[in-house]
């Protein structure tokens, strides 16, 4: 038995626009294309929060070292006149 239920829901009016327009070019109605979004989104918990796992390694850079402490004024200075 296929029961359905009215709700209201609060939706971005930029949002609102972009799913009339993708429901007539897809040729059905906005309440299938939302219920196809929301049952997308619900089949897979926690596929779409992402977690550290799912993330690539950050980039790693080998610049050579500090070419001046920068807590000594006098010597960021020099390297910043090019002396």
């Amino acid at each position: 038995m296929v029961c359905h239920m009215k709700t209201t829901l609060n939706i971005d009016e930029t949002v609102m626009q972009r799913l009339r327009v993708e429901a007539a070019r897809r040729g059905t109605t906005m309440s299938a294309l939302v219920e196809a979004g929301l049952r997308c989104v619900l089949s897979e918990p926690g596929a779409r929060e992402g977690s550290a796992e799912d993330l690539p390694p950050l980039p790693v850079w080998h610049s050579g070292g500090a070419r001046v402490d920068i807590a000594n004024r006098d010597e960021l200075y020099r390297l910043m006149d090019g002396y």
